[in-house]
């Protein structure tokens, strides 16, 4: 079973949790046959070791760590592949995969030309 785990970086605004639990809400209303979990790098919770874990815990055998994150940086190249690395070593009957950051994917100029066109 596929897990989906949204990974963010953590914000002191409740708004921020209150907007990633409706995103998460939507890709698992598209995506039904999916665990869709969400963590944070820091400041809020959980934590990306308790997403993880979550997963697992709902029976995941592959989890896809999706980054909400705009571009790389040293959380994406480095902080973040080093939690999912221990996550690997600690188990490491599941696959766990990294996506790019949001902001190298290829439909990212049409979402800002959408909302500049509706600004």
């Amino acid at each position: 079973m596929r897990a989906i785990l949204i990974v963010s970086h953590g914000s002191r605004s409740p708004k921020t949790k209150e907007e990633i639990k409706v995103l998460v809400q939507i890709l698992g209303c598209r995506l039904p046959n999916d665990i869709i979990e969400f963590a944070f790098l820091e400041i809020e919770h959980p934590s990306i070791p308790e997403g993880l874990d979550q997963c697992v815990s709902k029976g995941a055998t592959e989890i896809v760590v999706a980054l909400n994150f705009l571009n790389a940086g040293r959380h994406v190249n480095e902080d973040i592949p080093a939690i999912v690395s221990a996550a690997q070593a600690k188990y490491p009957q599941i696959k766990i995969s990294i996506t790019q950051p949001i902001g190298q994917h290829p439909q990212i100029p049409d979402l800002f030309i959408d909302l500049i066109n509706n600004a």
